[in-house]
């Protein structure tokens, strides 16, 4: 794994997605270390912040050295965020975390691939890179289904919304449901009640399935244990089950995790 480091990253471009949903490039060269289901931490100029915010990363290009994040403002940090301008200049630190394994799918399988609200964005970078069958199934509150045009052009979208306005009326289990859809792995980001349900799903079906925690970071390094998850077996190091979800994770395996 390349070694963390902080770096100034200069803003390119930034729009609005959908309320409260961002759409930023950036220029670093950190994008070269970059691997689907990775993120940054975003230092705010505001200094009473004090701590960066971690943002997954939506798109890397490694040839043109940018880095693609979209995030929803939730707090003074990213309203700050929401802010800068093309030529405004960041302090970020990366790459951080654990993401997805790639080889995990063969080519000739099939692959669900399945965020829900502000997962949904890395699973942009996953899809572009898995080599099989890719079936995107992404879950939203209301027809605001951004990035699906940006799925489009990797796999088969299916889209749940909670109030029934576009696709599946439910969320993403449902839009399985529905659509009679099988796979033969799982890749998945999104809140804790659907990474539930889609952990007793691949048990049921027998399949593995990959889940990113969204969980509260405050360091982003291991340092603080404040994000930690329980997990099903013992670490080696401190003997207990738990696992930080900023170093360890935030990808585990989902018979890993005690969600």
């Amino acid at each position: 794994m390349a070694k963390k480091r902080k770096e100034r990253a200069q803003v390119l471009a930034q729009r609005q997605l959908a309320p409260g949903i961002y759409d930023c490039l950036l220029k670093t060269e950190l994008a070269k270390d970059a691997h689907p289901g990775q993120f940054i931490a975003l230092y705010p100029k505001d200094k009473s912040t004090l701590l960066p915010r971690p943002i997954s990363i939506c798109e890397a290009d490694a040839g043109k050295n940018t880095l693609r994040i979209v995030y929803r403002v939730v707090g003074a940090g990213t309203k700050e965020f929401s802010g800068m301008k093309p030529g405004d200049s960041i302090d970020i630190l990366g790459i951080l975390g654990n993401g997805f394994p790639l080889d995990a799918v063969k080519e000739d399988q099939t692959a669900f691939l399945m965020g829900g609200g502000i997962g949904v964005p890395p699973i942009l970078e996953l899809a572009r890179k898995l080599n099989c069958r890719k079936q995107i199934i992404v879950g939203y509150r209301d027809a605001g289904c951004f990035l699906k045009e940006d799925f489009e052009r990797y796999g088969e979208v299916y889209i749940a919304t909670e109030d029934g306005s576009v696709g599946t009326k439910g969320n993403v289990m449902d839009a399985i449901r529905e659509n009679g859809l099988k796979a033969d792995v799982i890749y998945a980001c999104g809140p804790l009640p659907m990474l539930r349900a889609i952990k007793r799903y691949a048990k049921e079906a027998g399949i593995d399935a990959y889940i990113s925690l969204e969980e509260r970071m405050a360091c982003g390094v291991g340092a603080c244990l404040g994000c930690v998850c329980k997990t099903t077996k013992k670490d080696a190091h401190s003997h207990v089950n738990n696992a930080r979800v900023c170093t360890d994770g935030p990808v585990f395996e989902a018979k890993e995790v005690d969600i």
